[in-house]
């Protein structure tokens, strides 16, 4: 359970040392470049990369599996065994340096042609200087944003061939190397190369950005999308388009008006122009072929530029033969089929001339039992989604619609959707919905606004995609953001990315809280007596008399359901109030316990079948009312730590669980002596901690939640 600890650790070194940062990528698989490379050409070999071998596992598992006829004949090869020249990049990497082989990983080429239209996109995925001349080692690397950070990952130039070509993606020339070395780089990312078979180019494109991405359907195109453009535009985000074929015959066919099916368009501007005096809006769309360009309307020569003033035709610059050419936005809508719109992270611009969108991102997990709650069609696990929250205060500036209030965009990805493949995991369905709320800072929301109210919106459908994304409008307001799966118990881990054009304010979960029973009820002589009959001679409760009283309680009550009490809980109980350090419980002492007891009974309101056990997705709730507010990392331990096998919790359970807790919190505040919320251990305390939790496994994680601040 510690490890759940050592996450948030490594969160939190991440988030100081700026490690996965763009500027600070981090080494896959702790692979470090420059050291490997130093050492290859000190001893003068040649790079093996040990975690992804020239070998079966590496190409596939089924289709590329190694008998599969597929990849009968296939032998590694490095670029100089295949020519006598070869180079990693001729002249600037270019379009035709990216030709697909016998790999369907259509989606992933498109993505990286579309790197080329960008120099220093390129060169933050494809660092410059690399050769297989200066300092050649057998060893490149690439930089790829994975899931929330970025990765440096290192590949040896072995690559898959058969009858001496390349068997996947390869150059026109044949002899540049940088786009099949690129495409091996993913592969590893992704487990193998088989697993990039089918998939979206938006997904590629994130990859190889950290941007969120949107995507519109043109003959569905919603209201003021051109101001979105244009909007988007100003903001660094990149745009890219194209026109839809129906079969592979009509791939890169050129129509009567010289535009490209299937091929993938940029936009780099849009303006709004006085044509003879009316507003016609304009896109200025690049082809990256360089010659092939549209014909129609506002093309380089029509006549449709004689009606502008001279100034503002001149501003233009619309005759340059570059492959570059203006369109109107009509004729856009009724020509292209598809709009995606790539928004850039804060850090990816480094250009002063744009704005930037403001951006938060989270981590999470749905485990099953716990976090795992399904959509709002399952009201009684929903409410144990986690839930993320956001504050939006201003609203936007020369709003798109014309209407106040503030655009949000919001991602949700599921992570290593890839990777999973190969184990027969399909990707969930997921969505989210998104609450308003008020006065309710740092408590996780709760039914009566989460099945009695409506959502202020939600993402349009539940899809099996690695990511849904939507833009909204929303007032100015607070709101909590709750990921799910469709159906509840569906594992998984995501990232959810919340993007805003003003400021906004984030935070996860909610924060550990506890609020504690320091009531002191007045003894009634009946609670003397019977005291008096337990404790015997001595006047105090050992564990074992307490363990032997509390079944005797329990199995009494048909209500409740129960195992029987641990020793080791009613150990824990006697640490939590053995005031006088007899290690056994006085009159007062057994009184709190009894009191306790009496409270923790709330159990039974959560109990909705009555069968005496709660599910897991009630804990929550149930400690909630027992006194305890906990983040969702707290809740998911509790759970794999006290739920059986069918996630159900018995009251003893139930109990021992809110004793520990209460223990947690007692050595917290002892030790947190300037009510800081936050503790440091000198080498003896630390020693004295791991004991005692060592002694309470079920609260290692929680504790490490405490002492991490």
């Amino acid at each position: 359970m510690a490890n759940t600890a050592a996450e948030l650790a490594r969160r939190k070194a991440r988030e100081e040392e700026g490690a996965g940062s763009r500027a600070n990528a981090v080494p896959f698989n702790q692979q470090d470049f420059e050291r490997l490379r130093s050492e290859c050409l000190r001893t003068g070999s040649l790079f093996c990369d040990p975690t992804f071998p020239a070998g079966w596992d590496s190409l596939g598992y089924n289709q590329l599996g190694r008998y599969s006829s597929k990849t009968i004949g296939v032998e590694w090869k490095r670029p100089a065994e295949l020519c006598s020249d070869p180079r990693f990049i001729v002249d600037g990497a270019k379009r035709t340096d990216i030709c697909q082989g016998e790999l369907g990983d259509c989606w992933l080429l498109a993505a990286i042609a579309s790197l080329t239209l960008d120099p220093a996109i390129l060169n933050r995925v494809v660092p410059p200087g690399q050769s297989f001349s200066s300092q050649y080692a057998g060893i490149f690397h690439f930089q790829l944003w994975q899931y929330g950070e970025w990765v440096d990952v290192v590949v040896d130039d072995r690559l898959p061939t058969r009858d001496g070509k390349l068997m996947f993606v390869h150059s026109a020339e044949g002899g540049e190397f940088w786009s099949a070395l690129l495409e091996k780089a993913y592969a590893k990312v992704n487990s193998s190369y088989e697993v990039l078979i089918g998939g979206s180019s938006i997904e590629g494109f994130e990859d190889f950005t950290g941007g969120i991405s949107e995507s519109y359907d043109l003959k569905e195109a919603p209201p003021f999308l051109f101001n979105i453009m244009r909007k988007a535009l100003k903001l660094g985000s990149l745009l890219g388009c194209s026109i839809d074929i129906s079969s592979s015959y009509e791939t890169e066919a050129v129509t009567h008006q010289k535009l490209v099916k299937g091929h993938a368009y940029s936009i780099t501007a849009a303006r709004q122009v006085h044509h003879f005096g009316s507003p016609v809006e304009l896109l200025r769309i690049r082809n990256p072929w360089g010659q092939v360009e549209w014909t129609g309307a506002w093309s380089d020569n029509s006549r449709e530029w004689d009606g502008l003033e001279p100034e503002e035709k001149k501003r233009l610059d619309h005759a340059a033969d570059d492959g570059e050419f203006w369109m109107s936005y009509t004729d856009f809508l009724r020509q292209f089929s598809r709009l995606d719109i790539c928004n850039l992270t804060p850090d990816t611009l480094s250009s002063e001339e744009f704005s930037r969108w403001n951006y938060g991102e989270f981590e999470g997990v749905w485990r099953v039992g716990s976090t795992a709650g399904g959509c709002r069609n399952y009201p009684a696990t929903f409410c144990s989604n986690l839930q993320f929250f956001i504050r939006l205060e201003d609203v936007d500036d020369e709003p798109h619609d014309g209407k106040d209030g503030c655009t949000v965009l919001i991602g949700l990805m599921q992570k290593d959707a890839r990777r999973e493949r190969r184990f027969g995991r399909d990707l969930n369905t997921i969505g989210f919905a998104i609450y308003q709320y008020k006065g309710r800072s740092k408590v996780h929301l709760g039914p009566d606004v989460l099945l009695r109210r409506a959502a202020a919106a939600r993402s349009q459908n539940f899809i099996n995609l690695r990511e849904v994304c939507e833009r909204f409008k929303l007032p100015p307001g607070e709101y909590a953001i709750i990921p799910s799966t469709f159906q509840p118990h569906r594992k998984g881990s995501f990232i959810l990315r919340v993007f805003t054009e003003k400021q906004a304010h984030t935070r996860s979960h909610v924060s550990i809280s506890f609020q504690p029973d320091v009531g002191r009820d007045h003894v009634d002589p009946h609670f003397k007596r019977l005291f008096a009959q337990i404790s015997g001679n001595d006047s105090e409760i050992s564990a074992f008399e307490l363990q032997h009283v509390l079944d005797k309680v329990i199995s009494q009550r048909s209500d409740v359901k129960s195992d029987g009490f641990s020793l080791q809980t009613c150990r824990s109980i006697i640490s939590l109030l053995d005031l006088d350090g007899s290690g056994k419980l006085g009159l007062l002492e057994f009184h709190h316990v009894w009191t306790k007891i009496q409270k923790y009974l709330v159990f039974k309101s959560h109990d909705s079948d009555g069968s005496g056990s709660m599910s897991s997705h009630e804990m929550r709730a149930a400690l909630a009312e027992a006194g305890f507010q906990l983040n969702s990392a707290v809740i998911q331990e509790i759970v794999g730590r006290y739920a059986d096998s069918s996630f159900a919790i018995d009251f003893d359970c139930f109990v021992g669980c809110l004793i520990r807790l209460e223990l947690l919190f007692k050595m917290f505040r002892t030790l947190d002596k300037k009510n800081q919320g936050k503790i440091q251990l000198d080498l003896q305390q630390v020693n004295w901690s791991d004991w005692f939790w060592a002694s309470n496994p079920s609260i290692q994680t929680c504790s490490g939640l405490l002492l991490v601040p």
